[in-house]
């Protein structure tokens, strides 16, 4: 299963005007974990994720994804392997229908005919959205092209799903089913959010970025119950762990580890 892991050693990252978005980030993801990358805003999360499957190329550093070293020759293998769900759902849908969308994929890797459109059926279907395969995508809810953007990713059968901002501009019933689609998808999980209490319910550790470093990494409860290291990253609890602003008792977790 070693072609699940992500290693990301001493990883900097510098823009043309010469902000330093990521500097000397190291982790090890292993098979099957679910990951939360927080922070506050800046703290170099998305850059991060775009450097997972070569959207962004490091100024130092090296990205392992399974038995390869990120480079150039190894870029089709890493995209396979790692499927990206970008913050806006706009910018993964670019064709006239969403079944175009969602094939558009599995096309390039040589499916055609009865076997392509069981694979663009089965992606649709996994994230409940097989009713809009004929819509065009701009005529979708913003729920809508989230699951569909969902899909197009699944369509390639990844082994590691990244996700950034999932939940962003979700209601409360898309956000819901969300939740549920990614606690389905059994392989490895990395997404950014600061949806808090989604992180809580649904990743076991978590990596907490401050100023392009990473500042902490380990169980998710005991970097929410850290009040002083949140404080000092911009963060805040879930609201799930807050008190209650009317009574003032603390709720605890509703999600117990």
């Amino acid at each position: 299963m070693s072609h699940h892991i992500v290693e990301v050693k001493g990883l900097r990252h510098v823009y043309p005007d010469g902000t330093t978005a990521l500097n000397e980030v190291s982790f090890r993801i292993t098979h099957g974990e679910s990951v939360a990358i927080i922070g506050a805003n800046g703290a170099g999360k998305s850059t991060l994720l775009l450097h997972l499957n070569g959207y962004l190329w490091p100024s130092a550093g090296e990205i392992r994804i399974g038995d390869f070293a990120l480079s150039k020759g190894t870029l089709p293998e890493v995209r396979r392997t790692v499927g990206m769900v970008f913050q806006d759902p706009d910018d993964q849908l670019f064709m006239p229908t969403v079944f175009d969308d969602v094939a558009f994929g599995p096309m390039n890797l040589g499916l055609s005919g009865a076997e392509l459109e069981s694979c663009v059926a089965a992606a649709l279907e996994r994230v409940g959205a097989g009713h809009l395969a004929k819509k065009a995508p701009y005529h979708l809810s913003g729920g809508e092209k989230r699951r569909v953007a969902i899909a197009t990713v699944l369509s390639m059968s990844p082994d590691i799903l990244v996700l950034d901002e999932p939940t962003n501009g979700l209601d409360p019933y898309a956000r819901r089913q969300l939740i549920g689609l990614l606690r389905d998808f059994r392989h490895t999980k990395i997404f950014t959010s600061h949806d808090l209490d989604m992180v809580l319910e649904l990743c076991e550790r978590t990596i907490v970025l401050e100023g392009g470093k990473v500042r902490a990494d380990g169980a998710t409860l005991d970097i929410f119950r850290d009040e002083a290291l949140l404080a000092e990253c911009r963060l805040e609890k879930p609201l799930s762990m807050q008190g209650c602003p009317v009574c003032g008792r603390g709720t605890g977790s509703a999600y117990p580890r």
